[in-house]
């Protein structure tokens, strides 16, 4: 497991979230938008949304129907106009317009779970969160580091293998590696470094032989 955590953090060095944010609020926002939809898109409509509604205070006062006119290219666009309008008035009338810096805080905000309270803390807090998404639960479960069968199992499960303070770069790690070599559908295998270590490249390798010898 070191070894892969060690790989890991050379192949993808100074990371950081790819979603495009000037503020922990419009991080916030971006993250919640990012559900069924690719950060690539969600950086398509953030412009455009944070020009109108820079802040808690103004999207706060935002009709819901402008929200969802601005992101109706991302998926679940409706319920996702009214979280974020709900969750900027929360905002507004609880922290004078501030994000609070704890998950149970962000966790009563409408829209948000524990991924996207994650995401905030470790990506505009710095405070040692794992987020764990597809990517991330996909990759961590293949190379060996957890055997979860729900986010909550794997997060715990990196947190118990990976040194506090690596835990934010862990997860962009992650992510990067599914996106770019450990496709869900067609991984990499051939290409990948990690192969050495890799519990489900091992088990692919299994069958294959076994397939080879009964022919």
């Amino acid at each position: 497991m070191q070894e892969i955590l060690r790989r890991l953090e050379e192949m993808y060095p100074n990371p950081k979230t790819a979603l495009n944010h000037e503020t922990p609020f419009q991080l916030l926002v971006a993250t919640m938008l990012s559900a069924q939809c690719t950060d690539e898109r969600v950086n398509l409509i953030t412009p455009a949304l944070f020009a109108r509604y820079p802040d808690a205070h103004a999207l706060a006062d935002a009709s819901v129907d402008d929200v969802a006119e601005l992101i109706k290219t991302a998926g679940l666009w409706r319920t996702k106009a009214h979280n974020l309008v709900a969750a900027a008035k929360i905002l507004v009338e609880k922290y004078g317009g501030e994000l609070p810096g704890t998950r149970d805080e962000l966790e009563q905000l409408p829209g948000v779970g524990r991924k996207t309270a994650n995401v905030v803390l470790a990506n505009a807090f710095r405070i040692p969160a794992i987020a764990v998404d597809t990517h991330v639960f996909r990759v961590s479960n293949r190379l060996g580091l957890a055997e979860g069968k729900t986010p909550l199992e794997v997060e715990q499960q990196l947190m118990a293998v990976i040194p506090q303070e690596k835990w934010a770069d862990a997860h962009h790690w992650l992510i990067y590696h599914g996106r770019q070599v450990c496709h869900a559908r067609r991984p990499q295998c051939g290409l990948c470094p990690l192969r050495p270590y890799c519990r489900y490249y091992a088990q692919q390798s299994t069958t294959r032989k076994e397939r080879t010898t009964e022919k």
